[in-house]
């Protein structure tokens, strides 16, 4: 898990099985992916209302259940209205 390194003290975003999209700085990882954020948020979606964010600050993920991880562009993200953003939220994964 060398390639999650570059990704410490950096905001991410990760989208996990069940569908949340969970927005955080990546503070450590283990061996087995599990992934500890700091600062995070979970970001809820939806077709009727804007983006609601849902402040979770210390949060751990088991490393079984992150679907993506990927770096945020951190001005990008600020200059974007989340409240104007209409969007269906992301199903679970099945099996």
């Amino acid at each position: 898990m060398s390639s999650l390194q570059g990704y410490v003290d950096r905001r991410v975003l990760l989208v996990l099985q069940d569908g949340r999209a969970i927005v955080g700085v990546l503070a450590g990882y283990d061996q087995k992916s599990n992934v500890v954020l700091s600062d995070s948020k979970e970001r809820i979606y939806s077709i009727d209302e804007g983006v609601e964010e849902v402040e979770l600050g210390l949060y751990l993920v088991k490393g079984d259940m992150i679907v993506l991880i990927g770096e945020i562009d951190e001005a990008i993200d600020q200059a974007v209205d989340l409240a104007s953003i209409r969007a269906e939220p992301i199903l679970p994964i099945r099996y």
